[in-house]
């Protein structure tokens, strides 16, 4: 079977649930973990620059934050494209809720779609891991936030983001691992899962809200140093209610607290 073969998409409920059989049939220790947390929904998002911007939009926002932004950046560029954010005036992205760092981020991936430096078309159309690579060598665009474009705006069965907390503890949880894994880790682990370490993902935040009683959570794991910071930040959001569904495509939620 060649790579290209190997390259499967989540585009409905039904891929995915055949997927899960295909997953669960190659690691039979995830027949449990899907008996528990029943067949996740799939989420989709929108695919190209608007996916990419509005995911970068909501990261480290609340649920409410990050989705009144998007309708004010959505209502002021319509139709939302990559070179009328380019011209755009940075105060005027400013007064519409966007941080300096966020403006600079989808500028620089509207410029790099202007000069032709970055083909989301055929990323869409690549493998998991060069997919992966070419998003990352963008300004703006870290391993997490690639992953989750790949796995919810274009329904990677393949995409897995293996920096994220809530599948670091799900794993742990799932696999009785003594620790959780770090991303590299994960990473290794999530390898007998290929061609379906995007699927593993959606049964994982699943598992979690289960075992945890609370949503699961897409959040970027922080270095250790500053996971202490992260998990004060955390309970004040939810403390505030500051929690939101796994996979929803725009929003990087607080982690959920351990």
């Amino acid at each position: 079977m060649t790579t290209q073969r190997m390259i499967q998409f989540l585009h409905t409920q039904a891929d995915l649930a055949l997927a899960l059989a295909q997953l669960v049939q190659a690691d039979p220790r995830l027949v449990p973990v899907l008996q528990k947390a029943g067949e996740p929904a799939l989420r989709r998002g929108q695919p190209g620059f608007p996916g990419l911007a509005r995911i970068i939009c909501g990261q480290q926002l609340s649920t409410a934050s990050a989705r009144a932004i998007w309708t004010r950046l959505e209502a002021a560029f319509n139709p939302f494209h990559h070179e009328a954010l380019r011209r755009a005036r940075a105060d005027r992205l400013g007064r519409l809720g966007l941080s300096a760092a966020k403006i600079k981020s989808i500028k620089a991936i509207a410029h790099a779609l202007a000069k032709g430096e970055l083909d989301l078309e055929g990323i869409a159309q690549s493998d998991a891991d060069t997919a992966h690579a070419a998003l990352i060598e963008m300004h703006g665009i870290g391993p997490w936030t690639a992953d989750i474009y790949l796995l919810f705006c274009l329904g990677h069965a393949d995409a897995w983001p293996a920096g994220d907390l809530a599948l670091q503890e799900s794993a742990r949880i799932a696999l009785g691992l003594k620790a959780r894994p770090s991303a590299k880790e994960l990473s290794a682990i999530a390898d007998a899962w290929r061609p379906w370490r995007g699927v593993a993902a959606h049964l994982l935040w699943g598992y979690y809200h289960v075992v945890k009683r609370r949503e699961g959570v897409a959040v970027e794991a922080k270095p250790e140093a500053a996971q202490p910071a992260a998990r004060t930040s955390t309970w004040k959001a939810k403390r505030n209610g500051r929690t939101q569904r796994p996979g929803t495509v725009g929003t990087k939620p607080r982690a959920a607290k351990r």
